[in-house]
């Protein structure tokens, strides 16, 4: 009778937990990239609703862009306006696992478009 010393058995443990690890982490940059989008969403919706809000005045479109950011969870870090122009910042945490915690940003401007003679 043949001895059966489990290697085998035991590279494949080891392979299994490997795959595990390998998932987990693909996910967890998975996470960042899609709160990544997000922020940017946050940021282009912002810029736009502060560009339409701009006739009554910068502080009423800047508190416009807070508020669209603020319902898709992120923050504004600025709102900038020049002339009809607007820009806006903003960042949101994002926990990545085993990579802690990391903050991604985004950036969108919104104004009339220039027209080319």
């Amino acid at each position: 009778m043949a001895r059966d010393e489990g290697g085998a058995t035991a590279f494949v443990c080891v392979a299994l937990a490997g795959l595990i690890c390998l998932t987990l982490m693909v996910s967890q940059v998975g996470a960042v990239v899609v709160a990544r989008h997000r922020a940017q969403g946050a940021a282009d919706l912002g810029a736009l609703a502060a560009a339409g809000a701009l006739a009554q005045g910068a502080e009423l479109g800047c508190a416009e862009a807070d508020e669209i950011a603020r319902r898709m969870e992120v923050r504004v870090r600025r709102c900038s306006v020049a002339q009809w122009d607007v820009v806006v910042d903003v960042e949101a945490n994002v926990t990545a696992g085993v990579f802690g915690v990391r903050t991604v940003r985004a950036s969108a401007r919104a104004g009339p478009v220039e027209e080319k003679e």
